[in-house]
């Protein structure tokens, strides 16, 4: 089956589902991104009726391109992680040591697929353990589903960009979300910063990919340099606690300082 054959598959399952391809010229000509495994895997969530709509860009990257879906008439992110041009070696850094992945063979697609299945079960740790993240809802092959996090089909903007009525009170509760997904979820976040977390009405953590359980051997790293982006941004909103301390509290023993 070839790419044409599968994005005419692909509309007529839509179709035949009631459902509509938005922007589908779009769609035919980014072929970096709508490459032939996309599209089989597009064509099997919308088989299972797991897309309704899917709709325009909301970013574009070389690690991923994030579109406006639908499902059931409820908004979707749908996340597509881009064979072509991803960095799989730094995917693979973060991929090594996890055990959960220990399995995955060095190609570049299997590594794109075991990222995005990754991010799945991270994020679903996370929900699970009470933190604000957006809600998995599926993945296949290089895509992952989402709730969309925002309004009017606006996505919540970057903790960067957002205006901050009370930076004291959401800096303490990002502390809290990371001590929670330490101990709760045995997760370190592992990229958190004012990239990462988006500010609707309340803070909210995003793109957890590179998210390791706490046997990483790297783990104990990547929290110190957590603690230390998210104090760097704040010190210019609110008194901070020292990196030290923040690290004392938040693993409680679980991780050992060197």
């Amino acid at each position: 089956m070839d790419r044409d054959e599968i994005q005419s598959r692909l509309d007529r399952e839509l179709h035949s589902h009631g459902a509509r391809l938005k922007d589908a010229d779009q769609w035919k000509v980014r072929q970096d991104v709508f490459d032939e495994a996309t599209l089989i895997a597009l064509y099997r969530l919308a088989n299972k009726k797991i897309i309704s709509s899917i709709g325009g860009a909301l970013s574009t990257g070389k690690e991923a391109n994030i579109f406006l879906g639908e499902k059931d008439g409820q908004l979707i992110v749908i996340k597509i992680y881009m064979i072509r041009t991803a960095n799989f070696k730094a995917m693979t850094d973060y991929l090594d040591g996890d055990p959960r992945f220990a399995n995955v063979r060095r190609i570049k697609k299997e590594i794109i697929f075991a990222w995005t299945r990754k991010e799945y079960s991270n994020l679903m740790r996370a929900q699970e353990a009470g933190i604000a993240v957006p809600k998995p809802l599926a993945f296949n092959r290089n895509i992952l589903l989402m709730e969309f996090l925002g309004k009017d089909e606006k996505p919540y903007p970057q903790l960067r960009l957002a205006m901050m009525e009370d930076a004291e009170k959401i800096y303490h509760l990002i502390l809290e979300y990371m001590e929670i997904l330490c101990k709760k979820a045995r997760l370190i976040h592992a990229d958190l910063s004012e990239y990462n977390i988006l500010l609707g009405d309340r803070p909210y953590l995003i793109d957890m990919g590179q998210s390791v359980t706490l046997d990483h051997p790297r783990a104990m790293q990547f929290l110190i340099r957590d603690i230390a982006n998210v104090n760097r941004f704040f010190k210019s909103y609110c008194d901070t606690i020292a990196d030290k301390e923040l690290f004392g509290k938040i693993t409680e023993g679980i991780i050992q300082e060197p």
